[in-house]
């Protein structure tokens, strides 16, 4: 079976789900599936994909795992507890193919029970796909395209640029993502002296002895348009959870769930100080980047001590742009995804599982990015727009 461990998953799902433990135990949500590649027939490996979910949700946290988790200084030891009972259960998943040959998938439960859904099965999608549609994967054009990166990476000047791996959701196949996480360790090294920052993917650091990486995702703040005190204030309300749970540590703050303007309007001289930095995933990266810098300038904060994580869609020579632009600046980060663990000359799917409801009421994203929002209720949408102020796209 692909998943055969319930740390095979991104540490930000581990990191929100601890929140959500403490403070939203009862809250209730909806997921529902999307792929972004017009055409692509996921609906004849249903059977497959149903299987593969019934293997994950037989799973349990072993006590190596468990230990590994305990040893991270942000898990709680409570936590930890009630991840030694967890299991995923199939009834809060369902997976129905379609006319048109595309499958809708929808995740309805807990919170607390249905977190650790998403990461996992779109792994699932992604190999039972591949592995029917690529039999013979070409592994030697993958391993060329690795080592160009990496030759690119080792050019003179660049010996500060580091990079991290955030590819478990889209990479090509389990087997493929730990092959590339070794030969990235072993050529760029890791660590702080190393250009390999880490992986977002737990199991790999355990398995590997690198750094597991992750902080929040959209998840977390589209569900505070349903858990905080009014919805102009959830953004706030979110950022304040999360200060509460991990008091300092885990500090970057995801700047694009409702656009740029809007998170800087609420990322005030407070969230400047008490955060160590903040993350992009949608719009023009420079942009952001100079926008990031500006506004801490503008709050008396200096730039060289917060850092900016860059993440979205990134590839080798975009990521050094993006250094050449601000090294010196800030601090830096990169997270490398699909670019890194599905590059074998196929094209990948851009597949994506998003909150679109919590405890009953649509929650949603506006991307600086608008291909990126996802949400079935245009009203809310609006409702969303003219609260926080953001012009509706052309």
């Amino acid at each position: 079976m692909i998943i055969t461990s319930l740390l095979d998953t991104d540490l930000y799902k581990f990191t929100m789900m601890q929140v959500v433990l403490h403070q939203f135990p009862g809250a209730k949500v909806e997921y529902r599936f999307k792929c972004r590649n017009p055409g692509v027939q996921l609906a004849p490996y249903v059977d497959e994909i149903r299987d593969e979910i019934r293997s994950l949700c037989s799973l349990r946290f072993q006590e190596a795992e468990l230990a590994y988790l305990s040893s991270m200084r942000f898990i709680k030891s409570d936590f930890v507890d009630f991840l030694g009972l967890f299991r995923l259960n199939e009834k809060y998943i369902t997976v129905t193919p379609l006319a048109s040959g595309e499958i809708d998938i929808t995740i309805r439960g807990p919170w607390l029970h249905t977190i650790l859904f998403e990461i996992p099965v779109l792994s699932i999608i992604n190999e039972v796909y591949f592995r029917n549609t690529q039999k013979v994967p070409d592994f030697i054009e993958g391993r060329k395209r690795l080592d160009s990166k990496i030759a690119q990476l080792r050019e003179p000047g660049l010996q500060d640029l580091k990079i991290a791996d955030y590819g478990s959701r889209r990479r090509f196949s389990k087997a493929w993502h730990e092959e590339i996480l070794r030969v990235l360790a072993a050529k760029l090294g890791s660590g702080l002296s190393g250009q390999f920052a880490g992986t977002s993917n737990v199991l790999f650091a355990m398995k590997l002895g690198i750094t597991p990486l992750g902080t929040m995702a959209h998840e977390y703040l589209q569900a505070a348009q349903a858990l905080g005190p009014r919805l102009r204030d959830s953004q706030v309300f979110g950022f304040e959870s999360w200060a509460r749970e991990y008091r300092g540590d885990l500090g970057i703050a995801l700047s694009d769930v409702y656009g740029m303007s809007a998170f800087l309007r609420d990322f005030d001289l407070y969230f400047c100080k008490l955060f160590d930095g903040a993350r992009h995933d949608s719009g023009d990266p420079f942009e952001w980047g100079e926008r990031m810098i500006a506004h801490y300038v503008r709050n008396r904060v200096d730039p060289l001590t917060k850092t900016l994580i860059f993440s979205d869609s990134l590839t080798v020579p975009r990521t050094i742009e993006l250094y050449q632009q601000f090294r010196g600046r800030c601090l830096l980060a990169f997270g490398i995804g699909t670019n890194l663990t599905n590059d074998l000359g196929y094209e990948p799917m851009q597949i994506v599982i998003k909150m679109v409801r919590c405890n009953g009421q649509p929650v949603a994203k506006l991307s600086d990015t608008p291909s990126k929002n996802m949400c079935d209720d245009e009203k809310y949408l609006a409702y969303l727009r003219q609260v926080f102020e953001i012009p509706a796209p052309a």
